[in-house]
């Protein structure tokens, strides 16, 4: 027991070791993990991170691919008083370079050394010496629990810090010594937390090297799981699976289908409802966690299209652009107030917060006279692919760089499978190949910022002022698409 009277993450793993060694409570593939395999590896990796610098409340960063050695190094870090610091392993070097330089990591794990001069690396498959113990560290706590990255709105990138520190929480949906089903990239905020959090309340938890539709149902119907994460995109590719395929396993143990990070579209909703019934459950919520909204499948029934309300303490509103409440059913942008100990700041950005406390991540939306909150667009420009955010400032960014691009607009335009698809509007005078851009774009951006398409247009899509009018731009395309 340690900081007002929080659990650390070492004396919960050791718990687990010590009462159920031989439980399974990791699998990702043909990888399996015991309590006592995740205690002793994580002691181990501790000890090889400590050799190599880390110290209590560094960062450490991990571009680690999904999988056992992600996990695994989380927990090290914790146990070192460290902090996580997630990104996705497939970022380019130019997108890479910025984010190391804002979170100055002590230690990066899962990255060529050649990428980063003068940084201690350690690439993707790195073996553990032989020599390294695996006796338990000092109990610590680390100041900060983790800190996620997001590209911005400014089009540079900014740390997500989240000012709790690492211990172990409770969280209401989560089981409690059954299965939980986790697909989803470990570096995004939603699945990195739940998974921890699973492993630490002794549930089985189940993830994936990358999402397989049919393997996740599979893995459900085989462990008997009463906890399944998706994003809407997920629910879309699995229903879209043969009535035969899906149809073949039983879902009926499922107590939570959980669904966030992207608007879930009615006609899927209401398809996933008649099969699991209640037990869908949307979270509405941010990396920055400044409010959680949770609604359920019969409650949204009763107000459909809503993400849920305020509960706990916790508190809405919504402001207009002057900073005034605004009435319910008018749309705005929304404010949120934590009752409880969630707290973040950002580093390459400034908070936006009101005098009473109140914080905005950029979102808008309206509330219903019952107080329940109905998204309009989680931001004015954010395009929401595949429950993956895309700030069009940062793509932008990247394809202006290119010395025959005079100017730029790139929008979200509709699709089914994602959600919405990148789309950019090129102004380039004196002409320039779709192929080379689609080259250069892929050397600075991760490959789902890339746009899928391209349109080529003969001025420039930005007036005098440096302004694009992004939400007409696509909705003349999207009446066409």
């Amino acid at each position: 027991m340690g900081t007002d009277g929080l659990i650390s993450i070492a004396e919960r793993l050791a718990e687990l070791a010590a009462t159920t060694p031989h439980a399974v409570l990791l699998e990702c593939g043909d990888d399996l993990r015991t309590a006592a395999d995740i205690e002793t590896n994580s002691n181990r990796l501790a000890h090889l991170f400590a050799s190599l610098g880390v110290r209590e409340d560094d960062f450490v960063t991990i571009a680690l691919p999904n999988g056992v050695t992600f996990i695994e190094s989380v927990f090290a870090i914790w146990k070192l008083g460290a902090t996580p610091q997630p990104v996705s392993p497939k970022l380019p070097g130019a997108e890479l370079e910025a984010i190391v330089e804002l979170a100055d990591p002590s230690l990066v794990l899962g990255v060529d050394p050649e990428r980063l001069p003068g940084r201690i690396v350690l690439p993707v498959g790195f073996a553990i010496p032989t020599d390294i113990p695996s006796s338990p560290q000092p109990v610590r706590f680390a100041r900060f629990n983790r800190a996620p990255t997001s590209g911005g709105s400014t089009g540079r990138p900014k740390l997500i810090i989240d000012r709790r520190p690492a211990a172990v929480y409770s969280d209401p949906l989560l089981p409690t010594g059954g299965a939980a089903v986790i697909p989803g990239p470990m570096y995004h905020t939603a699945p990195f937390q739940m998974s921890t959090r699973s492993i630490l309340l002794g549930n089985r938890t189940i993830t994936f090297p990358w999402f397989d539709p049919e393997a996740t149902l599979a893995a459900v119907a085989r462990t008997k799981a009463h906890y399944l994460y998706a994003v809407p995109t997920m629910l879309s590719r699995m229903w879209k699976l043969p009535d035969e395929v899906r149809d073949r396993y039983d879902l009926s143990t499922l107590k939570v289908l959980l669904h966030t990070a992207a608007p879930c579209p009615e006609w899927l909703k209401r398809a996933w409802l008649g099969k699991v019934g209640d037990a869908l459950t949307e979270l509405y919520s941010s990396s920055e966690g400044a409010v959680k909204l949770v609604i359920r499948g019969n409650e949204w029934l009763a107000h459909p299209g809503s993400v849920g309300k305020p509960r706990g303490g916790d508190a809405i509103k919504i402001l207009d652009d002057d900073g005034y409440e605004v009435a319910s059913g008018t749309i705005g942008n929304v404010y949120m107030r934590s009752s409880g100990e969630r707290d973040f700041e950002y580093r390459g950005a400034e908070r936006v917060d009101t005098r009473d406390g109140f914080t905005t991540v950029g979102d808008m939306g309206h509330v219903d006279a019952d107080g329940y909150l109905y998204l309009a667009d989680r931001r004015s420009d954010l395009i929401l692919r595949g429950g993956a955010n895309v700030f069009p400032a940062e793509v932008e960014a990247a394809l202006e760089a290119h010395p025959a691009v005079r100017s730029v607009a790139v929008i979200g335009l509709p699709d089914n499978d994602l959600g919405k698809r990148v789309h950019a509007l090129v102004d380039a005078p004196n002409g320039v190949k779709e192929s080379e851009l689609r080259e250069f774009v892929a050397g600075r951006l991760v490959a789902y910022k890339c746009p899928e398409s391209y349109e080529f247009v003969d001025g420039p899509v930005r007036d005098d002022a440096g302004k694009v009018r992004r939400t007409a731009l696509a909705k003349e395309r999207a009446g066409n698409d």
